[in-house]
């Protein structure tokens, strides 16, 4: 093996966190390969996952307020048809742009792409489906998720499903089941729900969105209700049996003592969350081994307990959020080269991209009647917004949580139109530890959605708000 290619550092796994990293090593003068199982780059972030379903949800949306909507704004619309293969073609081809373009900056960086499954050797070789491919001195382990399921439930990918085949369909389902009201069941039964499909979302909890503030959960089920979508809360699911083209959901209602339901449909999603992927790595040759959640243990610097290996993504502790393994594959580039990164992982946001769109980043108020930490809160409704109005999009609210003492913002929630973009300058003000005072003397330009954030901020500071 001493005629093996030698790098300063090699990825293993190319979705965001891996070829970001890559990207910051190759910035940085590290000689840098990726190593990635498949024929496109991105992982399931480009793939079959964020971007896919970002695309599904825009044109599921042109399309609903084609048919709902635009007669509102004295557009009348006759005769609307969906095309659903068109659609589906449509997104493929943002997912084929996006994907090359990750592999024009594999080029632009001078990075070596190595398709095949990656393996440890020992710490510092390693093997490319099966045959040694090259050395490294660091190595970085980012092969991220895959979709978890039920115990005794067996996907067959055709009509028991996981997210991965919710987005290439060969057909409109005419009634899906989503078990899971968690972030992907309920992007992906919006889209559907939109498109005309009868949508019940299954969910073991209380509450759709369950990891996010409560009062967004419940403001999401109800602008969600408009779509047709039905809700099974506190239902446990026992059972998922397919019979020919139909499936067949057993469920217990934990509300009602147990009480049996049983739902058909054509198509069944199971939506319950993702596991670590760590499949073929061969961990043990390299000295390292995964908890009892199957992720890879990494210190406060994301370096395992073998020095120059490293773990990012989905496939460490954290939330699984692409943009989460993003800032930690640039973490750990400029980590190997000496430098000094930050991560504040109680400020990296979590979006939902349902329309309204829906986001959090800080504490929730659960979180903070748990912790017992005094606080106040200030909201302010999109409906009195002017620019809401004007575009018809007034679900949904801004709330701002602030210490009762001090006024530093610890938590902002939001749900209405364009939340993904406005839970940004939450994000800034948080890592500047900002008051909500200094939120609310800022500046706004007048008719945004932004002037949303503002109030909310007015509203915490003094219960100031000016327009409601």
């Amino acid at each position: 093996m001493a005629d093996l290619k030698s790098f300063d550092v090699a990825v293993i796994g190319s979705g965001p966190g891996g070829y970001v990293c890559a990207i910051r090593c190759a910035q940085l003068g590290f000689k840098t390969a990726i190593i990635e199982k498949y024929a496109t780059l991105g992982g399931t972030c480009l793939n079959v996952g964020c971007i896919p379903s970002k695309a599904w949800l825009d044109s599921s949306e042109h399309y609903f307020q084609l048919g709902h909507q635009f007669k509102l704004h004295g557009i009348i619309a006759e005769k609307v048809r969906l095309d659903f293969a068109t659609m589906r073609s449509r997104v493929q081809a943002v997912v084929k742009q996006t994907c090359d373009g990750v592999a024009y900056l594999m080029k632009k960086n001078k990075i070596e792409v190595i398709t095949g499954v990656g393996s440890f050797i020992d710490a510092h070789t390693i093997a490319v489906d099966g045959k040694p491919a090259l050395k490294a001195e660091r190595v970085v382990i980012a092969t991220g998720s895959k979709p978890s399921s039920l115990p005794g439930v067996s996907i067959d990918k055709e009509r028991i499903i996981t997210s991965t085949e919710a987005l290439i369909l060969p057909e409109l389902p005419k009634h899906l089941v989503v078990i899971g009201g968690g972030v992907i069941g309920m992007e992906l039964g919006s889209v559907y729900a939109r498109l005309g499909s009868k949508v019940s979302v299954v969910e073991y909890t209380d509450s759709i969105i369950g990891t996010m503030d409560r009062q967004l959960g419940k403001e999401l089920q109800r602008a969600l209700r408009t779509l047709g979508i039905d809700y099974y809360l506190k239902h446990k699911v026992t059972g998922v049996t397919r019979n020919g083209d139909e499936v067949m959901v057993d469920a217990e209602n934990l509300a009602k003592n147990g009480e049996q339901i049983k739902i058909t449909a054509d198509y069944c999603l199971i939506a319950t969350g993702r596991h670590a992927y760590t499949e073929g790595l061969n961990l043990e040759a390299a000295g390292l081994e995964a908890d009892n959640r199957g992720r890879i243990i990494v210190d406060e610097h994301l370096q395992t307990a073998v020095p120059g290996i490293y773990a990012i993504g989905d496939v460490v502790r954290g939330a699984m959020l692409a943009h989460k393994a993003e800032e930690e594959g640039v973490f750990v580039a400029e980590a190997m080269a000496g430098q000094k990164p930050h991560i504040n992982y109680n400020l990296v946001p979590g979006v939902v991209y349902t329309w309204p769109e829906v986001a959090g980043v800080g504490q929730s108020e659960e979180e903070l009647k748990a912790e017992g930490r005094a606080y106040k809160a200030g909201s302010f409704p999109f409906k009195a917004s002017a620019r809401a109005r004007a575009s018809i999009d007034t679900d949904g609210f801004v709330k701002i949580l602030a210490d009762m003492e001090t006024d530093e913002i610890l938590g902002v929630h939001m749900i209405g139109p364009r939340i993904a973009d406005l839970i940004a300058e939450a994000v800034v003000a948080m890592e500047f530890r900002a008051s909500a005072e200094d939120l609310a003397r800022i500046c706004h330009a007048h008719p945004t959605y932004s002037e949303a954030v503002k109030e909310a901020a007015l509203a915490a500071t003094e219960n100031r708000s000016l327009h409601v």
